[in-house]
């Protein structure tokens, strides 16, 4: 059972309350998906001092970003052969802790790199339980870049689980990261730096 003051549980609620229903779900295709997940990130406020309401504003974009995504198989495939060794409570804080590290980092700074470019989306593929979304957009100065979501079919409802940038896998590149540092020292060590970047992270 998760506790109250686990930030997980504050997670689950959001969703539950703002999220879709399994009834809305069905009819959310993987690119519609996909948009919503770039609508919500383009939409954080990010560069200045922000105001209470433009904070509150910005939790509830990035709240609705992560409920596109599913975490917990990002969390497990990013973590590799290091995810069984885990106990069950350091799973969920892990994924707890990579949710916040999204919502801090990857969705602003995504935001801003979405913002400006032109959107071309490509043919949907679809395979039962799994979906591929590519789109391609065009940068001022690296011109046209290559971009893949992959999605599965979670209780009715289509979520990212990886995205290729020039067939460069977020999944794998953090995979890589995360091997590294556990290899050179320990899972905690992983942890504690993940801890530390969010500190340094400006609210």
């Amino acid at each position: 059972m998760i506790s109250r003051k686990n930030p997980i549980y504050f997670l689950i609620l959001f969703i539950f309350l703002f999220g879709l229903s399994p009834a809305m779900a069905d009819s959310i295709s993987p690119r519609q998906t996909v948009e919503n997940l770039l609508g919500s990130i383009k939409n954080l406020k990010t560069g200045r001092q922000l105001s209470p309401e433009e904070h509150e504003a910005n939790q509830k974009l990035s709240y609705r970003a992560l409920a596109l995504m599913n975490l917990q198989e990002v969390s497990r495939k990013a973590l590799g052969k290091y995810w069984k060794k885990r106990t069950s409570e350091e799973q969920e804080g892990f994924i707890d802790l990579l949710g916040r590290m999204f919502m801090k980092e990857a969705f602003p700074n995504s935001g801003k790199f979405f913002s400006t470019l032109k959107l071309v989306y490509g043919e949907t593929e679809i395979s039962k339980s799994k979906a591929h979304v590519p789109l391609t957009v065009v940068h001022e100065e690296e011109g046209e870049i290559g971009i893949e979501f992959h999605l599965m079919k979670n209780l009715g409802q289509w979520q990212v689980v990886d995205v290729d940038l020039d067939e460069v896998s977020m999944r794998n590149n953090l995979r890589s990261q995360f091997y590294k540092i556990i290899n050179k020292k320990d899972y905690q060590d992983l942890v504690r730096r993940m801890e530390e970047k969010l500190k340094e992270t400006k609210s």
